[in-house]
């Protein structure tokens, strides 16, 4: 199976982020409490795609798709 990241999630689907392909937007993220190993979900997308909106433990995240094109995916 081909490995994913979270822009490729379709609305309401859920993921386990695995780790980050861009070590430079990875210390933000993970700041923003984007830890390997925790399930996140798509809750929204912006009406012109750009950015969506997730749920990250019991709060919500909001990222533009490149940012979000960043975390891989288990």
């Amino acid at each position: 199976m081909a490995a994913r990241n979270l822009s490729q999630l379709k609305l309401g689907e859920k993921g386990v982020i695995a780790g980050f392909h861009d070590p430079n937007l990875a210390l933000k993220l993970l700041e923003m409490g984007c830890l390997p190993g925790t399930e996140i979900r798509l809750t929204a997308i912006a009406p012109l795609g750009d950015p969506i909106c997730l749920q990250v433990g019991d709060y919500t995240l909001s990222l533009r798709l490149d940012e979000a094109s960043v975390v891989e995916l288990q």
